[in-house]
């Protein structure tokens, strides 16, 4: 018998009064967005940007919507389509689980060329702002997902190994730590210290880029740890539907940089 760590007991429930349910998944998404627009607002202050505090406040709520509509539809595109196109009404049914981080990047993209283009903005100098306050709510995300005990990594022996509830009797790798921390703690430092003591800010499409590079790589490596969905399987050669939608975001992401513009 292995050695492994007990999977901690944490009710995915946070607080249930009646029919009103709090669950530490929506905090997570609430709480993201939350820091994510105050660490947005701190960033806004430079010379150089035309993006205003007041922009960021009216935005919250489109990158919100971008989140939670984009994030849902990628899921359900991505992951199950034929499962939702037999139940089209389970598509609705956000409470039972189901956000692709890929599919909501698209969503908040969207909001923010519809935003920007409203407001005659320059676009990458509020997606650079954008970017550098992702990895907040892709941090607090991935630690709910550890909560829920879901998306758990695979078989291993490693001593920090964790039997998952519903991963069966297997000690698994707990890939959501992982992810935590390549996906959300080190991508948020390593852009903060490129916008606070490099010349970033100068250059628009820079931190979006590195950004789009970081988590693609992030993304990938940690999917070598990560289980695969159950109704996808492995694909080619052993890669993950994760690996495949991440590998263009670098091939993006070094395009931005090397066609990084200099700000206004």
């Amino acid at each position: 018998m292995f050695f492994t760590l007990p999977f901690p007991a944490i009710s995915p429930v946070l607080f249930e009064l009646g029919p009103i349910v709090i669950r530490w998944y929506a905090l997570a998404y609430i709480v993201g967005l939350i820091i994510g627009w105050r660490y947005c607002l701190y960033l806004t202050r430079h010379p150089r940007l035309l993006i205003k505090e007041s922009d960021i406040d009216d935005f919250l709520v489109w990158a919100t919507l971008g989140v939670i509509l984009g994030g849902r539809i990628g899921f359900v595109l991505f992951y199950q389509p034929a499962e939702y196109l037999a139940h089209p009404e389970a598509i609705l049914m956000v409470w039972k689980g189901g956000m692709s981080f890929h599919g909501g990047l698209i969503g908040v993209i969207a909001a923010m060329l519809l935003f920007t283009y409203r407001r005659q903005l320059p676009f990458f100098q509020l997606a650079d702002i954008v970017a550098c306050a992702t990895p907040i709510g892709l941090f607090l995300g991935r630690l709910a997902n550890f909560v829920n005990g879901e998306l758990f990594g695979r078989p291993t022996t490693v001593p920090w190994a964790m039997v998952f509830p519903n991963g069966g009797p297997e000690p698994r790798h707990p890939s959501q730590l992982y992810e935590a921390l390549l996906e959300g703690l080190v991508l948020f430092i390593v852009l903060f210290v490129v916008a606070r003591f490099g010349k970033a800010r100068r250059h628009m499409g820079l931190l979006s880029g590195i950004f789009f590079i970081g988590y693609g790589i992030a993304r990938i490596v940690g999917e070598l740890f990560r289980e695969p969905d159950a109704n996808l399987s492995y694909l080619v050669g052993g890669t993950t539907m994760g690996q495949w939608l991440s590998a263009p975001m670098i091939v993006l992401g070094i395009i931005f940089v090397l066609a990084r513009r200099p700000a206004r």
